[in-house]
């Protein structure tokens, strides 16, 4: 097709969207391997889990046979106040780095919480409702899972308990309070609200928190308030499984247009948005029915799939979680504090870290300089100030893109622009500044770290 043929911006119609969540483990010849009881080593059932997470999230999370999930109704109706979603032709980006490469991203920006976490949100609440729980309690990095979880806690009637990594919690107060308007309680993690917080805390003196420290923190409170279960906005299987929305959409919009994707890139801290934006692709990828480059940009701070071991670990600081077979720098690992707050988590999916390590996928990393160079790029070029996670994806695409204007290959690139980067401007002036380090762990930290895996 022509320029003229495809729309700067695709959209879906109410009756196009995605009417079931598509499990792409269903798909999977190696399928990913069990959560294990830390006490017993063996694989973790239902009736263990439903103490922490929601009865039917727990059926998802161990469901690895069904291929796809019907989506509730009161799901659907609270998608539809903002999806679907855009799939964009970046044009002026395009026409800016003079490439012959096609770029496209699937925006999920376009929202009170500024990403795609809502997509996940709603249905983890949903679930909760449905059980009649009282609330839930979560962690956030950089706040976007947390922004979103309290909107969908606030339009369902439930309590929220947010406990949000601290150093996002002082560089990234407007979201912040974005959670407290929805009726969220927020706590800089760690804290000494919680035993486990006490504990990291004495260990690790003026510690600037992780994502595992904070999930420690809000599994403790969940499993101690009787009415309360513990919900996770990346990493897990449920997850993933909400998250393949964002890939649907992305295929019946490019159906529509006759657009096959050379690449498809997403960034990547735990898994859900790559998760979700490979999903469909990924499984004609399984079935043998088609091929495409998937690539996942994680942060050099915190390089779980390039710098890290594929094996057992908690997937918290505090050790009190299940065990995942994951690429991990290893639960006790505390990345610099970068930007990216959505990234910093020690390990990966289960689910991806299976599919990377069968060579379906393939990963990089990224400087947090170099990603603000190419947020910065994008913005001028496509109206859209990224937030720093999506930026990793961004930097990807522009490089992927280069190559082509080196080579004359005419590839078409599909990324994930997860959200916006207005709640973010504190990383933005540091940037403009000339304040922004690369900070990237040797390889003793490393070592030290992945030296205290658990014995599996």
């Amino acid at each position: 097709m022509s320029k003229q043929e495809i729309p700067y911006k695709i959209y879906l119609s109410e009756d196009e969207m995605p009417k079931q969540w598509y499990n792409v483990r269903s798909d999977m010849k190696n399928k990913p391997a069990p959560l294990l009881n830390p006490g017993t080593g063996q694989p973790l059932t239902a009736e263990e889990l439903e103490p922490i997470f929601c009865k039917e999230l727990v059926a998802q999370e161990l469901d690895n046979d069904t291929p796809y999930v019907d989506i509730p109704e009161k799901i659907l109706s609270f998608y539809k106040m903002y999806r679907p979603s855009p799939l964009v032709r970046a044009y002026c980006l395009e026409e800016k780095l003079g490439t012959p490469a096609k770029i496209y991203y699937k925006f999920e920006g376009n929202n009170t919480s500024g990403s795609h976490k809502l997509n996940s949100a709603i249905a983890q609440a949903y679930y909760a409702k449905e059980q009649g729980l009282k609330g839930v309690t979560t962690e956030t990095g950089a706040g976007q899972w947390g922004t979103a979880l309290s909107m969908a806690t606030a339009y369902l009637g439930l309590d929220c308990k947010v406990y949000m990594v601290k150093v996002s919690y002082e560089q990234k107060p407007f979201r912040r309070e974005v959670m407290r308007t929805y009726g969220a309680s927020v706590v800089p993690s760690p804290s000494e609200t919680t035993e486990v917080g006490k504990k990291i805390l004495a260990q690790f003196p003026g510690t600037t928190g992780s994502l595992g420290c904070a999930i420690s923190e809000a599994v403790e409170v969940a499993t101690k308030n009787p009415g309360y279960r513990y919900v996770l906005g990346s990493v897990l299987n449920q997850v993933l499984l909400h998250q393949s929305v964002i890939g649907l959409e992305a295929k019946i919009a490019m159906d529509k247009y006759g657009i096959e994707p050379d690449i498809i890139i997403g960034c990547a801290g735990g898994g859900s948005n790559l998760g979700g934006l490979i999903a469909p692709f990924m499984g004609e990828k399984l079935r043998g029915e088609k091929d495409y480059r998937i690539v996942a940009v994680e942060p050099a701070s915190c390089p779980s799939f390039t710098r890290g071991t594929y094996a057992y670990d908690f997937c918290d600081t505090g050790k009190i979680c299940p065990l995942a077979k994951m690429y991990t720098l290893g639960s006790d690992f505390i990345p610099s504090p970068n930007h990216a707050g959505g990234l910093r988590f020690h390990g990966m999916s289960s689910t991806l870290s299976q599919l990377y390590a069968d060579g379906y996928m393939e990963a990089t990393s990224v400087e947090q300089t170099s990603v603000f160079e190419a947020a910065e790029q994008f913005a001028r070029c496509e109206g859209i100030l990224p937030a720093p996670e999506s930026s990793h994806a961004i930097r990807a695409a522009i490089d992927e893109a280069l190559k082509c204007k080196e080579t004359g290959e005419e590839k078409t690139i599909l990324f994930g622009l997860t959200g916006t980067g207005y709640f973010d401007l504190v990383a933005y002036e540091k940037f403009h500044n000339g304040e922004m380090s690369d900070e990237i762990p040797t390889d003793e930290q490393i070592a030290a770290s992945i030296a205290k895996l658990p014995k599996i």
